[in-house]
C-alpha cells in the first residue's frame, strides 16, 4: 500500500516563501534586463564606431582608389571590402585570391538588406579566429570591419557588476527583513490559531498569550474579549440556572413540607372539633355548662384554624407574590404606635411593659399591614412564652440607607439549641405549650420574610437582660428596598 504524506505548510512559511520567491525573481529579471539592455547598448556603441570607420575607408577608397596609405588606429582591426556579387577585392589581413565569396556571411548579408548589419562573436572561415564583425553597404561596395573578439572585448561587452551586487544586497536586506515580518505574522496567527482550537473544545481561557501592537494584534485582542464576555455570560447563565433550578427545587421542597406541617397542624383543631361536635350529637341531654363549654371548644379551634390559614396565606403570598404587595411612604413611630396599640387590647393578665425608643422620626417605603405584623408577632411571642415583665424597643438609623431596630425582653430566653431554628415553619420549644396558648408556629417565619421583603435581615441572640434579643434591619430607599 502507497503511503501518502501530507505536507503543510505554516501561514507565515507561505507568505515568506511567496515573498522570497518575488523578491528573488524581480532580483533575477532586474539583473537580466539590465545586463543584456547595457551588452546591448555596448555592442551598438562599437557597432556605431566601426560603422563610422567604414563609411571613412568607403569614401577613403573612392578619392585614393586604395587603402594602403590609411590610418588605422587599431592594428588588428581587419578591413575587408566586398562587391555586391559577394566577391573580396581587399583585405588588409588575407590574400583576396584565396577568399571564398562572403555573400552569405551575416552582416554582409544584412548590410546588404538594410544598408548595415552585425555579427557578435563569429568565428572567421578564413583565418580561424573570432572577430566582431560590422559591414556598411556604400555605392557599389560593402565595407566591413572586424575587431578580434578578445578578453579586453568580452570585458568591454560585460554589464556592470556594481549594479548586480547593489541588487542582490537589497534583495538580501528585503529578504531578511520580509522574514522578520512574516515571523512575526506567523506567531500571531499560530497563537490565535492555539486559541481556537481552546475555544472550540470549550476551554475557559483567562489567560492568553500576548499580541503585538498592531491591526492584527488588536483584532486577535477583540476576539479574545469578546470570547471571554460570551464565555462569562454562559458561566453567568448556567450559575442563574442552576441557581434558579435549586430555588424551585427548594420551593417545591418547602411546599411538601409546608403542606405535611399543615396537615399536621391542622389534626389537632380538626380532631377536637370532631370530638365535641360527636359529644353534642350523642348526648342530647348535656346540660348546658357542658355544652357551652364543648361549644367554646369548637369555637377556639375554629378561631386556631383561622389563624393558621391567614398566616400560610401571608407567608405564601411574600414567596411568591412579593412583586405584587404594593409599598407607600410611611413613618416607622405610626406603625409601633398602632402595634402598641393592637397590644393594649390584649387581657391584662398578659401585659408586658412596653419600653419604646423611637425619638428619631423615621420614613420608609414598606407595607404597613407587613410591619406591623414584624412587630406584632414578635411582641405576642414575648407575651406568650418570655414570663417576663418587659419589652423593650430601639429604634435608630444604621445609615442613609438602612434602618435598625432591636427588640428584646427580660424574660427567661430559650436555650442556644432552639436559637437558630426559632424562624423555622411551625418550629415550637415546648410544643404543647404552644397549641395550648392557641399559637400556629408560623408567626415568626412570618417576621422573617417581612423583614426580607423590606431588603432587610433579622437574627436572634440571647439578651444581656435574661431573654431573647431580634435584631433586624429595613431599608429605606424607595427602588433598593423592591425587591
Amino acid at each position: 500500500m502507497a503511503t501518502v504524506f501530507k505536507v503543510r505548510f505554516k501561514y507565515h512559511q507561505l507568505v515568506l516563501s511567496v515573498l522570497l520567491l518575488f523578491c528573488w525573481t524581480m532580483l533575477t529579471c532586474s539583473i537580466g534586463f539590465q545586463y543584456f539592455r547595457e551588452r546591448e547598448y555596448k555592442i551598438e556603441h562599437i557597432d556605431a564606431l566601426l560603422q563610422m570607420y567604414n563609411k571613412y575607408l568607403a569614401e577613403h577608397f573612392q578619392f585614393e582608389n586604395n587603402l594602403d596609405e590609411i590610418h588605422i588606429p587599431y592594428d588588428p582591426i581587419r578591413i575587408t571590402l566586398i562587391n555586391f556579387d559577394g566577391k573580396v577585392f581587399y583585405d588588409n589581413k588575407n590574400d583576396v585570391q584565396l577568399l571564398d565569396n562572403h555573400l552569405n556571411r551575416p552582416e554582409v548579408r544584412e548590410a546588404m538588406q538594410n544598408g548595415a548589419g552585425y555579427t557578435i562573436d563569429r568565428t572567421s572561415e578564413s583565418d580561424g579566429l573570432t572577430y566582431f564583425y560590422s559591414a556598411t553597404k556604400y555605392r557599389n561596395m560593402i565595407v566591413r570591419s572586424a575587431i578580434p573578439y578578445s578578453e579586453s572585448l568580452e570585458e568591454t561587452l560585460s554589464a556592470d557588476m556594481a549594479f548586480f551586487w547593489f541588487m542582490f544586497i537589497v534583495t538580501l536586506v528585503m529578504s531578511i527583513l520580509g522574514w522578520w515580518v512574516t515571523r512575526q505574522l506567523g506567531q500571531t496567527i499560530t497563537r490565535l490559531n492555539r486559541f481556537a482550537g481552546r475555544a472550540e473544545k470549550g476551554e475557559l481561557i483567562n489567560e492568553v498569550e500576548p499580541f503585538p501592537r498592531n491591526e492584527l494584534g488588536e483584532i486577535s485582542r477583540h476576539i479574545i474579549n469578546l470570547y471571554t464576555q460570551l464565555q462569562q455570560t454562559i458561566v453567568d447563565r448556567d450559575q442563574k440556572h442552576e441557581q434558579a433550578l435549586q430555588q424551585e427545587q427548594e420551593k417545591i421542597r418547602i411546599k411538601k413540607q409546608l403542606t405535611n406541617d399543615i396537615n399536621h397542624e391542622l389534626k389537632t383543631p380538626v380532631a377536637s372539633i370532631q370530638v365535641c361536635l360527636e359529644t353534642l350529637i350523642s348526648g342530647p341531654k348535656l346540660n348546658d355548662d357542658m355544652r357551652h363549654k364543648l361549644l367554646s371548644q369548637c369555637y377556639s379551634n375554629c378561631e386556631r384554624l383561622r389563624r393558621l390559614l391567614n398566616d400560610v396565606s401571608l407567608i405564601t403570598r411574600l414567596e411568591e407574590g412579593s412583586l405584587l404587595i404594593p409599598k407607600e411612604k410611611l413613618r416607622l413611630n405610626d406603625v409601633i404606635k398602632e402595634m402598641q396599640n393592637d397590644i393594649a387590647l390584649l387581657p391584662q393578665s398578659n401585659m408586658m411593659k412596653l419600653n419604646i425608643d423611637d425619638k428619631e422620626d423615621i420614613q420608609l417605603y414598606g407595607n404597613r399591614s407587613l410591619l406591623v405584623s414584624v412587630f406584632r408577632n414578635l411582641a405576642e411571642n414575648a407575651l406568650a412564652y418570655s414570663e417576663g415583665k418587659n419589652i423593650y424597643i430601639k429604634v435608630e438609623k444604621s445609615n442613609e440607607e438602612m434602618v435598625r431596630v432591636c427588640f428584646e425582653d427580660d424574660g427567661v430566653g430559650v436555650e442556644d439549641v432552639h436559637l437558630q431554628r426559632l424562624f423555622d415553619r411551625f418550629y415550637r420549644v415546648d410544643k404543647g405549650r404552644s397549641r395550648k396558648l392557641g399559637g400556629t408556629g408560623l408567626g415568626l417565619s412570618i417576621v422573617k420574610h417581612a423583614v426580607r421583603f423590606h431588603g432587610g435581615e433579622i437574627q436572634v441572640s440571647k439578651s444581656p437582660k435574661g431573654g431573647l434579643r431580634f435584631v433586624f434591619t429595613l431599608r429605606i430607599n424607595k427602588e433598593e428596598g423592591l425587591l
